[in-house]
């Protein structure tokens, strides 16, 4: 079956359900029932009222923490940073532009797992103590902002 020979079947295309035109017809009361919030335009209850009773979301096991002042790190490999010419500055905007980070990160950390034998001036937001030295050891430099 392909789109090209797609067609209507019977009770696929539904009339719309005409109200209050008699009884015979869904009438009176246009099938809303009586009285009440439901009856009334406008009415009916919001999503998730159980009739009084606590609701669902209420009564499921809230679990955890959300901590409103973390701070995202997108995280660099020093392996990673060999992509880069010897002597070139190393900051956020490089990274995005050789796809090491998403142009979206807000801050840069530099991990030291792998080795790097180029040197490079890494201008980043953190750095870790062994990526520090490794690239100190390749003749390089850290600024930290």
């Amino acid at each position: 079956m392909g789109l090209d020979n797609l067609k209507y079947t019977d009770g696929s295309i539904h009339s719309k359900k005409i109200l209050g035109r008699g009884y015979g017809s869904h009438g009176k009361t246009s099938a809303r029932g009586q009285k009440g919030a439901g009856a009334r335009a406008g009415g009916g209850v919001r999503l998730g009222f159980t009739g009084g009773q606590t609701p669902l979301y209420k009564r499921i096991a809230k679990r955890g923490f959300t901590h409103v002042f973390r701070k995202e790190y997108a995280i660099v490999n020093l392996s990673k940073l060999e992509v880069f010419d010897n002597g070139s500055l190393v900051d956020k905007e490089a990274l995005i532009k050789a796809n090491l980070i998403d142009k979206d990160a807000k801050l840069v950390k530099v991990l030291g797992n792998g080795e790097i034998t180029k040197s490079l001036t890494v201008k980043v937001d953190k750095v870790s103590l062994n990526a520090k030295a490794k690239i100190e050891g390749a003749q390089g430099k850290v600024e930290v902002l």
